[in-house]
This record gives C-alpha cells, structure tokens and sequence, in this order.
C-alpha cells in the first residue's frame, strides 16, 4: 500500500536553512491543520496509486498542503492529478468552514468515450459517488469538468488523435473532533477517483456508508478508456 506525503506551504521559503526552516513552519501551523496533514499520512491507499510531495500554493489560504499522484501500471501513467488542503483558522465564507480541498485529475480517453455527450456528466458523478462511497459528508463542492481534442497534422500525422478529460474541483470537507475533517478518508476517496478516471476496476468492497450521506445511485462506470501512456 502506498503512503501519503506531502509539504506545507511556507512563502517565505526561498533558499537555505532547511532545518531552521521545518522547525519554523512546525511552530507556525495550527493544531487542527497539524493533525488533518498527518491523518493523511494515515490513509492506506491501491498499490496502483504513487503519491509524491509537491510545493503548494501560497496564496489560496494561510496553510496549505499539496500531494500530486498518478495511477500506474506496468510502468504507464493511466491518470495523475493533485490535491490540496487548505486551512483558513478563521473561517472561509465561500466555503462555510475553515478547510477545503481542491483538486485537479486529468487522463486521456479513447475517441469513441470521448464522444460521449454525458461524459462531463459522469465525470462530475465519480466525483460526488467516490465520496459518497466513502460515506463522507461535505459541502459547497464546485467545479468543472473539460475536455479536450488534439488532432495531428503534417510531420505528427501518424499520431492518433487524443483527447484528454480534466476534472477540477474542490469542497469542504465536515470536520469532526477539534475541528478535525477525516482527511485520509477524502484522499482515499479522491484515490479512488484517480482510477476509476484510470479505467481500474474496483479494488473491493467499501465501507457501509453513513445513513445521513447522500447515495450515490445512477453513478455511471466505464470500461477501460485509454491505453497505456509512457511516463
């Protein structure tokens, strides 16, 4: 199983004094963000799913922590995508609460799947049934679903054409104890996400989900939809 990693944003991180600097913005986070980041260091995750660290954006909010990750098999990228925490102690009124997660997945699609008018549709149901699946509440979650076509020409010409689907969204996640959200439980739901984009299969049962949550009915699968990508 794959473990979770991840940096926090520190802008005033430009060179030097690594050490000074770790200790510098372990001083600074807050508890409840301190304690969300390691719950994601928790979450046990598909063999398929490689996570790496990446530098977060510094302006979205005052802490943040990013993971990028990509599904692969074989040695090929299916899928890959980044996550991002967010924690404003203070309260965010666009998100009415004071963490939010924001997401980019993106994958290639074969033609024919790519031609699908419910595509954006299906895409945007992964999303909502991933979490639902995991049985997470949330809110405010919005976003947008593309895709887009390239066709080659000239020197290219003996290239396939490809399309690409891109997922961006982003939500707020319900926080628990201490003003906690359960955020191992949103990144293995956001794993989950990455392949089934990927075209995997199910990796087995999932948790009952919790009575409240919304179901997740009329969420559409579809077969493997790409082949293998180089990395």
């Amino acid at each position: 199983m794959a473990a979770a990693q991840g940096q926090f944003s520190d802008p005033s991180d430009h060179s030097g004094g690594a050490g000074d600097t770790d200790r510098a913005e372990r001083n600074s986070v807050p508890r409840a963000f301190r304690l969300a980041v390691e719950a994601l260091g928790a979450a046990r995750l598909r063999p398929e799913i490689e996570v790496d660290p990446t530098r977060p954006p510094q302006r979205l909010a005052p802490h943040a922590y990013a993971l990028e990750a990509a599904v692969v098999e074989d040695g090929d990228d299916l899928a890959d995508g980044r996550l991002v925490l967010l924690h404003d102690p203070s309260g965010h009124d666009a998100w009415k609460g004071t963490f939010r997660l924001v997401t980019l997945v993106r994958a290639e699609l074969e033609p024919e799947m790519a031609a699908d008018p419910l595509l954006p549709e299906v895409c945007w149901s992964w999303l909502t049934g991933a979490l639902e699946a995991r049985g997470l509440s949330y809110g405010e979650a919005s976003g947008t679903v593309t895709r887009a076509g390239s066709h080659y020409f000239g020197g290219l010409a003996n290239r396939r054409p490809a399309t690409q689907i891109e997922i961006r969204a982003s939500w707020t996640p319900r926080e628990g104890r201490d003003g906690v959200p359960d955020t191992a439980a949103h990144l293995t739901a956001w794993c989950d996400l990455l392949c089934q984009v990927a075209g995997l299969p199910p990796a087995g049962p999932l948790p009952a989900p919790d009575a409240s949550a919304p179901t997740a009915a009329g969420v559409v699968s579809l077969p493997q939809r790409r082949g293998p990508q180089p990395r």
